[in-house]
């Protein structure tokens, strides 16, 4: 991976966790990038390479969320032709691709405990076995990982194996949320709108107004810098004035004209999802319109909102549906319950 980044920001939490991370970029160990998402935990990961010894040898990335259980292990380790159906010809894992550089690993939480098996084997032996052989391979690989969950947690649940963890764990940076740096909101607000500016080639870059700013301030932003970037560009390009940007818009699908989506509209020929994950019934409004709402109680129809919608969006599979938002299933039954989506009964019923 070639590109340029920047990492932005000002705030002492934030420079903590860039120091660290700068830190142990020098020692040839693993390393564990905790944080919510959109907190810039790939930015990181690149900075651990690139301030490295292994600068110069190859980054790969992989996002162990992306794909099915099935496909993990072999891009992970490679296969041989003929290794499984599909398996037409040879291919090398991600492992071979990064060899003398860094393997990234996002979401590491998401890894089934058989490829945690053998990622444990490869990280202690530094040997790696493609599918379908029995010749294992020498590899010389720096392992960064990341993950928006706590993983001493998924231990304690057996739904991560420790001697991984405590292999991978030779440091740990966790990123502060944005919410945890408010005096970096408008730095990296004026920097996505100066780009945006440019991309749109305007010659002045005008700013925000004051109240514009408040808001900015104000917000809670649960997606972090990733949402933060798509609120600012949003309002450059809908500002079609030389005056300082005052309309921030932060949720995109607010409309008095959005449709609803309930289970009776899902279609009949839809895959049939098991119980436990399943909203047993349309999940009720989140507040009424017509009332009037303090900052908090907005947030919190927000949040339910974006719930509902990301339910519907995933056919009410609730496995799924944390995939998408970028939360654990744990997060999102939490935030489902505090919302009143889902009933006690089948909140109780899940294992």
């Amino acid at each position: 991976m070639e590109r340029t980044t920047q990492v932005i920001g000002q705030s002492g939490a934030f420079l903590d966790a860039l120091e660290l991370a700068s830190r142990a970029a020098a020692l040839d160990r693993p390393v564990l990038v905790i944080g919510e998402r959109g907190t810039g935990k790939e930015l990181v990961a690149e900075r651990l390479h690139r301030l490295s010894p292994r600068w110069d040898q190859p980054l790969v990335i992989m996002n162990c969320a992306a794909l099915p259980e099935t496909l993990i292990e072999a891009e992970l380790f490679g296969h041989e032709a003929g290794a499984f159906t599909g398996a037409t010809k040879a291919r090398a894992g991600r492992f071979e691709e990064a060899h003398r550089g860094t393997l990234f690993l996002d979401e590491l939480g998401t890894l089934s405990m058989a490829a945690q098996d053998r990622l444990l084997r490869a990280v202690e032996y530094g040997e790696v076995t493609r599918i379908g052989s029995s010749r294992p391979m020498r590899v010389d690989v720096r392992i960064v990982a990341a993950t928006n969950e706590h993983l001493p947690d998924k231990v304690a649940r057996h739904q991560f194996r420790a001697d991984l963890l405590d292999r991978l764990s030779f440091e740990v940076v966790t990123l502060p949320p944005l919410r945890a740096r408010r005096e970096d909101v408008m730095v990296l607000a004026d920097h996505f709108g100066r780009r945006m500016a440019s991309e749109l080639h305007r010659e002045d870059w005008p700013g925000f107004t004051k109240a514009a700013e408040a808001q900015l301030e104000g917000y809670g932003w649960p997606g972090n810098v990733r949402e933060l970037r798509n609120v600012v560009e949003r309002a450059v390009y809908r500002w079609d004035h030389d005056t300082p940007i005052d309309d921030i818009v932060f949720d995109p699908f607010h409309s008095p004209h959005r449709p609803t989506t309930s289970l009776a509209s899902v279609p009949s020929s839809a895959p049939s999802v098991a119980a436990p994950e399943a909203v047993d019934a349309p999940p009720p409004p989140c507040a009424d319109p017509v009332q009037p709402m303090d900052y908090k109680a907005r947030l919190a129809r927000f949040e339910c909102e974006m719930l509902q919608t990301a339910l519907a969006d995933n056919r009410f599979n609730q496995r799924a549906t944390a995939e998408a938002l970028g939360l654990s299933y744990d997060q999102l039954r939490h935030a489902l319950k505090r919302h009143g989506l889902i009933s006690n009964a089948s909140s109780e019923s899940v294992a």
